[in-house]
């Protein structure tokens, strides 16, 4: 699908049909979206859990639940619903597990690359856990960058998807057992097709204007 046309259809999916399901070409693009984001210094701080079945979105469902009901039927109804994590900590291991797997994956021509990599990447991250003290933030937004790179993706699959931030996250960690992992939620995204009652479709978009937003210099 052409950019243009994808950034002016896709939109934020009300209500979902609960008999239309994702193919599975489908949904094997959906995790190649996922996985091949681009992230600040390749760091990929991130996990994803994908609930495609009725117990799934069950589970997922508890922590729409009190003050974020509102989003449970979102949670039930679409095909499938990704929960997006972030590390809650980036440590050695972690260094050294990722540079292994870009030296398995032929990404340093030498020796010296590698190296430089590693100072590069510890430099960038230690700066954001020792100076900035924000490293937990830092992490949230490069998992929004997934975010970003994930809708635009879903959108030119044709499938509707709605972001959410609307849902418990104590409890949903707890569900999931992601502090035990390593990781906190940070996001989900409902996937699948509107239904026809979906208001939210017929609605015109509402962005302000470029020049209102856009100064050329």
């Amino acid at each position: 699908m052409e950019i243009n046309k994808i950034i002016n259809t896709r939109y934020a999916t009300k209500i979902y049909d609960p008999k239309r399901k994702l193919l599975k070409e489908d949904m094997e693009k959906i995790e190649s979206l996922l996985q091949m984001s681009p992230s600040s210094v390749n760091s990929q701080p991130w996990h994803f859990i994908i609930a495609d079945t009725p117990e799934g979105k069950k589970r997922i469902s508890k922590a729409t639940q009190g003050r974020y009901v509102f989003n449970e039927e979102k949670v039930l109804n679409c095909a499938a619903i990704v929960v997006f994590a972030g590390k809650t900590e980036i440590n050695e291991d972690y260094f050294e597990k990722l540079l292994n797997k870009e030296d398995q994956d032929g990404r340093f021509l030498s020796a010296d690359f590698k190296a430089d990599q590693y100072r590069g990447r510890k430099f960038f991250v230690n700066k954001r856990f020792y100076e900035y003290k924000d490293l937990a933030h830092w992490i949230e937004k490069q998992v929004y960058l997934n975010l970003g790179f994930f809708l635009m993706g879903v959108g030119s699959l044709g499938i509707d998807a709605t972001p959410m931030e609307g849902f418990d996250k104590v409890a949903l960690d707890k569900e999931l057992n992601l502090h035990e992992a390593g990781y906190t939620s940070v996001v989900m995204v409902a996937l699948g097709y509107h239904a026809d009652d979906d208001f939210n479709a017929k609605l015109p978009k509402s962005r302000f204007d470029k020049k209102d937003i856009i100064d050329k210099i």
